[in-house]
């Protein structure tokens, strides 16, 4: 499918103007007393049936469950591994948005499941294939507190063994396409890129056995210092934000033509909406550089940082953008 229309992993959990936020009033009923987790599993249920309607309604050709049952990334996977327990918050990268840093307190694995279930109840629940979201390895540790390992390739290295079993198990599942995120890896405004050659020595462990179209997302800025190891990576495919890292429009430069190039072309932090002749046109110089049947558009990162009505637009705008170098092919 020529410029497959997908998104990057989350997407907002307050209603649409006006509408009731049920997951936060059950969320509160629950502190009171007066509602059950069970409750607040059908609210998160119906969160996430909204969510994917709302993806599919848009034109969305490969939809995520929005991260609607996540606190965050790393809250959930420190939760689901062994060896984890959180401290005070931590602003995520240059956002406004916060996170309960993990501290590393013993040797890392994977206890059991961890977003199965949910990858499952979205499958079902959706009349287009879904995308599971996992946290990289190293992103996950760059944003830990590590007082077990002391080493920091140590710590990333039993991360990917736990993530590769999760991985693996999604796909035997079912699950077609399974992006690890590692916003770590870009160049974000203020700080350098994150080391490669750390999930370099582990990249192929993390991806060993995955029977599934592997994607190594990263957003809020650039990869163009690594250089073309990072293409290298043994993973299917690389999303990259062309919005708050236009380095990447040099980086994909001979991108290699065995690969899938997911390119966030729609911001996805500014309400403001594109032009979708214009994001038609940038598709159009996209697929000069690969092969449009390797190629994927998404908006520039997780759209949780949008009200809702806007990051539905930003989707149908996406849609409306390739079927319009589709019609013109």
């Amino acid at each position: 499918m020529a410029a497959r229309v997908t998104v990057v992993g989350s997407y907002p959990k307050p209603p649409h103007e006006g509408g009731e936020f049920a997951l936060r009033r059950t969320l509160h009923a629950l502190d009171r007393g007066d509602a059950s987790i069970v409750d607040v599993r059908a609210a998160q249920d119906d969160l996430v049936r909204g969510v994917i309607a709302e993806q599919v309604e848009a034109g969305v050709e490969l939809v995520t469950d929005g991260q609607a049952r996540w606190d965050d990334p790393q809250t959930r996977f420190a939760e689901g591994l062994e060896g984890f327990g959180t401290t005070g918050l931590l602003r995520y990268f240059d956002t406004n948005t916060y996170f309960r840093q993990p501290v590393v307190k013993a040797p890392v694995a994977r206890r059991g499941h961890i977003v199965l279930d949910e990858f499952l109840f979205a499958r079902d629940h959706s009349a287009v294939p879904v995308k599971q979201t996992l946290i990289g390895p190293s992103t996950l540790a760059a944003l830990s507190v590590d007082e077990q390992y002391g080493d920091r390739g140590a710590l990333v290295s039993d991360l990917a063994v736990a993530l590769n079993e999760e991985a693996r198990d999604l796909a035997e599942a079912g699950c077609e396409v399974i992006a690890f995120d590692e916003p770590a890896l870009a160049r974000i405004p203020g700080s350098p890129p994150g080391d490669l050659g750390v999930l370099g020595d582990v990249a192929d462990r993390l991806t060993e056995g995955v029977g599934a179209t592997t994607v190594l997302q990263t957003f809020f800025g650039d990869v163009a210092e690594h250089g073309p190891a990072f293409f290298d990576l043994p993973f299917d495919g690389f999303g990259v934000d062309l919005v708050a890292g236009p380095g990447n429009l040099e980086a994909i430069q001979g991108f290699p033509g065995d690969r899938i190039l997911q390119a966030g072309i729609v911001d996805a932090r500014n309400t403001r909406l594109e032009d979708p002749e214009a994001l038609a046109r940038e598709i159009e110089r996209l697929a000069a550089v690969v092969d449009p049947e390797r190629l994927w558009v998404s908006p520039s990162a997780g759209l949780e940082y949008l009200p809702r009505e806007a990051a539905q637009r930003k989707c149908a705008l996406l849609a409306d953008a390739a079927r319009r170098f589709r019609g013109g092919r």
